[in-house]
């Protein structure tokens, strides 16, 4: 009986160069020589009879074929990894490669300026972060897990909720010296408020305020609206252009270095939930068991 599984390291150096997007690097990774990194790739082009890569003098990107094949096959390798580790009481030392995606908010005020923290814990987790505001499809694009502001957007996903995080009103002291505090809801529609455009729909992001014992969702106006990078609302506010609520979390360093001051705190006391997302198909691997560990111990103990 023939074996179905003869090329499993074939594969596994297929969906190291698929990551390195280079067959030199995969072959330094792996140990091997460039040369064999590249017989390994034909060897798997021929035996499923399409291409993987497209090559040129300078560069490798992957086909439509190729990234279906490197999705499948690194869970697949993943599975089995973790499955071995398992069995040989090897899961003290989590290993692997992680596609994470996060909001530029939480990106980089959170999660970036403690990286180094679980990269000391667990150096045998190579990391890949994509910081930004898109939209992204876990299964096309190969991601493992995504942290994300608000409710669950789509029920084939798995949420871990990190926490609540607090939101406040805030205006630069140059802003305030020139423009009266407004008081009221009324008087806060007649300032200069920083609006932000959702990417994902076009719309304008509602304040989250809580007037007396009701919470309000409030939307400002756009006379000054900035679009796809909320931090932009931050950065335009603390330079004097106007008001506009932020999360504590990223307003607190320019509170007090003096850049900004909250405002309207009677206002306050609104939450927005972020959480932590990844595909129920996907096994909980143990390096992203670990990492999930990792960021509910962070926000438990800094928010």
């Amino acid at each position: 009986m023939a074996r179905r599984f003869a090329h499993l390291g074939d594969t596994e150096i297929f969906c190291r160069a698929a990551e390195d997007l280079s067959f030199s690097r995969a072959a330094e990774y792996l140990g091997v020589t460039p040369a064999a990194v590249s017989r390994a790739i034909t060897r798997t082009e021929e035996r499923l009879g399409v291409r993987l890569f497209r090559r040129t003098t300078r560069s490798i990107t992957l086909t439509d074929a190729g990234r279906l094949y490197h999705q499948q096959a690194r869970t697949a390798l993943t599975m089995l990894g973790d499955v071995e580790g398992l069995l040989r009481g090897q899961q003290d030392t989590p290993s692997g490669r992680l596609r994470i995606s996060v909001p530029t908010t939480f990106g980089h005020h959170r999660l970036l300026p403690r990286i180094h923290a679980f990269r000391a814990a667990y150096p045998a987790i190579d990391l890949e972060i994509d910081v930004s505001n898109r939209n992204i499809d876990f299964v096309d694009e190969g991601f493992d897990l995504a942290i994300r502001m608000g409710e669950l957007p789509d029920s084939r996903l798995i949420a871990r909720k990190l926490a609540d995080m607090s939101l406040g009103l805030f205006a630069s002291p140059e802003y305030l010296q020139h423009h009266a505090t407004p008081g009221s809801i009324e008087e806060l529609a007649a300032c200069a408020c920083i609006a932000f455009q959702m990417p994902s729909t076009g719309r304008i992001s509602d304040w989250s305020l809580r007037v007396g014992d009701r919470d309000l969702e409030w939307t400002p106006p756009d006379s000054l609206l900035v679009a796809h990078d909320v931090l932009g609302c931050v950065t335009l506010a603390a330079n004097g252009a106007g008001i506009m609520q932020s999360y504590h979390f990223i307003t607190q360093p320019l509170v007090e270095s003096g850049r900004l001051v909250e405002i309207l705190t009677e206002f306050s006391g609104r939450t927005r939930p972020f959480s932590a997302l990844y595909p129920k198909h996907r096994n909980l691997s143990h390096a992203l068991k670990v990492f999930v560990e990792f960021l509910e111990s962070d926000v438990r103990t800094t928010r």
